[in-house]
């Protein structure tokens, strides 16, 4: 069994978005991070956050996967530097924001403009949509390079959030367990 720490991008993920649903499939498997500072990210606080949940997860199984989206996958590289040696099995990494890109969230994410992908502790996986207005692929394929995880170009989904209409998203489902295999 596995646990799941669901780390969603600015504002949390509403209830039509494939990370809300997967976490309602997942039950107590599955614990959400909760800062302070959801409308107006402040890395510390998220990266704070991210650890409160993952203890959390570490309490229901001691296999520990990340499941990261927009703002959540630098939340999730940041916290995954800064505890290098915590058991980790992987983490699912969906549509990084180019934080030099001209669309990212610059006054409400200011914490956030001076991360760097550098290489993560721990399997991971980097999906992202050909069309993302956040982050263009080319920027996603280098980081998921720079990260030394896998990369997955996911086609023309956008942002890969509710307005892509992927419900429960089945073909993540997929890539997330190539990620973790049981």
């Amino acid at each position: 069994m596995v646990a799941y720490v669901i780390i969603p991008g600015i504002d949390g993920s509403d209830g039509q978005h494939w990370q809300s649903l997967w976490e309602q499939q997942w039950g107590t498997s599955a614990v959400r991070i909760s800062p302070a500072s959801w409308s107006a990210p402040d890395l510390d606080d998220w990266v704070d956050a991210v650890q409160v949940a993952y203890d959390d997860a570490c309490r229901q199984d001691s296999r520990v996967v990340l499941v990261a989206h927009s703002l959540g996958c630098w939340a999730a590289s940041a916290w995954l530097h800064k505890n290098p040696t915590s058991p980790t099995g992987g983490a699912f990494l969906v549509a990084p924001p180019d934080p030099r890109g001209p669309a990212f969230p610059r006054q409400a994410a200011a914490s956030f403009l001076e991360v760097s992908a550098q290489p993560l502790p721990c399997p991971a996986l980097v999906v992202a949509g050909s069309n993302d207005p956040y982050c263009a692929p080319e920027a996603a394929a280098d980081f998921a390079a720079r990260w030394k995880a896998r990369w997955h170009p996911a086609g023309a989904w956008g942002h890969i959030n509710s307005a892509s209409g992927l419900g429960s998203w089945p073909h993540g489902r997929e890539l997330l367990d190539s990620l973790t295999p049981q």
